[in-house]
């Protein structure tokens, strides 16, 4: 198998969710800092791209328009005969995934073992990482590395704000009150979701309590907009970002004192970020996609029970969100604020 050494022309093929592509930066940040001089093109859906546009080590974007069907695959495909690599990586384990890497003019192409990929993607690749025990999805991504002879330490994402967004950032955050929450209320998915009232109390309690102002933040769907509506009725003062391009709502996370999220990107971007966050799992196990190494301790795990010891799995669990409490929330935040608080205003002073 090659290296990721000086001059390779390599190609990560991940398409997918804006979380995804989150974990895919250390992965990017590592082949960069081992060889400066390589070129590193990224594959993948406009939604993370625009998230990960501009970032100082990927060289370049190719956009795969999924919404398009046959002809987005058509199009990607036109664009890969033009390009030719060293090396592609293909950090997902599905059809689709592999189609595209098939496309990609590389003597080597990476994947996952066969126990690992589905849709007989490994079929595409040539070579594969070696078989490993289920593990957060971070890990599995850093194998990759691994694999072709680059350290992943230091972890490094790289996301920002960046210096050319910093004028931006203070435009931003000068509608804000501060200091504030953000609490993250949408998911794709109902069952990662809460009770909306839920939120409204705790907006609530966060200024009576602690003195921090609620943000809301994330999309614009019907249920986002619904859970507002909520919240909003129920009296709560907040201040709406719903809908901000992600790459305000970086800025937004990294001047937030608490991001209070449902299992969804922006947990994964306050990670990043490194500002604490408490994560609210029930849907998915958190083993395998919670919060990876940092605040392990704010999280609110429903999807256990009890002094369970379940196993990192794919496994799905329903009708666990309704069992976290108001309380339960705010248990962790008394924690951030007595274990979080000071320590991060020592640092911005």
């Amino acid at each position: 198998m090659t290296s990721a050494g000086p001059g390779r022309r390599i190609c990560i093929v991940m398409m997918s969710a804006i979380g995804d592509a989150v974990h895919v930066l250390p992965v990017i940040t590592a082949l960069k800092r081992h060889a400066p001089d390589s070129t590193i093109t990224w594959i993948l859906q406009p939604g993370p791209a625009s998230l990960v546009r501009g970032h100082p080590d990927v060289d370049e974007l190719l956009i795969f328009e999924n919404a398009r069907g046959w002809r987005g695959m058509l199009d990607i495909r036109s664009a890969l005969a033009k390009r030719e690599f060293d090396l592609a990586i293909d950090l997902q384990v599905y059809l689709k995934a592999g189609l595209v890497t098939s496309f990609t003019r590389a003597p080597v192409k990476l994947g996952f073992d066969k126990a690992r990929a589905r849709d007989l993607n490994w079929l595409f690749t040539t070579d594969r990482i070696p078989p490993h025990a289920s593990q957060h999805v971070q890990d599995q991504y850093l194998e990759f590395l691994g694999a072709v002879g680059v350290a992943a330490e230091p972890l490094e994402w790289k996301l920002g704000p960046w210096p050319a967004e910093l004028a931006a950032r203070e435009r931003v955050l000068g509608a804000l009150p501060r200091p504030f929450a953000t609490l993250v209320i949408g998911a794709t998915h109902r069952e990662k979701e809460w009770i909306p009232e839920r939120w409204a109390e705790l907006a609530s309690a966060l200024r009576s309590d602690f003195g921090l102002e609620p943000v809301l933040a994330g999309g614009r769907s019907a249920r986002e907009l619904e859970t507002a509506g909520v919240i909003d009725a129920a009296g709560a003062r907040v201040h709406s970002t719903l809908g901000v391009p992600l790459r305000e709502l970086v800025a937004i996370l990294d001047a937030s004192e608490l991001v209070i999220s449902l299992d969804t990107a922006p947990l994964h971007m306050s990670v990043a970020l490194q500002r604490p966050v408490i994560s609210l799992m029930g849907y998915n196990n958190p083993r395998r996609v919670g919060p990876y190494l940092r605040y392990h301790d704010l999280m609110v795990d429903a999807y256990g029970d009890p002094g369970e010891d379940y196993p990192i799995s794919y496994a799905h669990r329903f009708g666990r969100m309704p069992r976290i409490t108001v309380r339960d929330v705010l248990e962790r935040v008394q924690r951030w604020s007595s274990a979080y608080r000071d320590r991060a205003a020592s640092t911005r002073s």
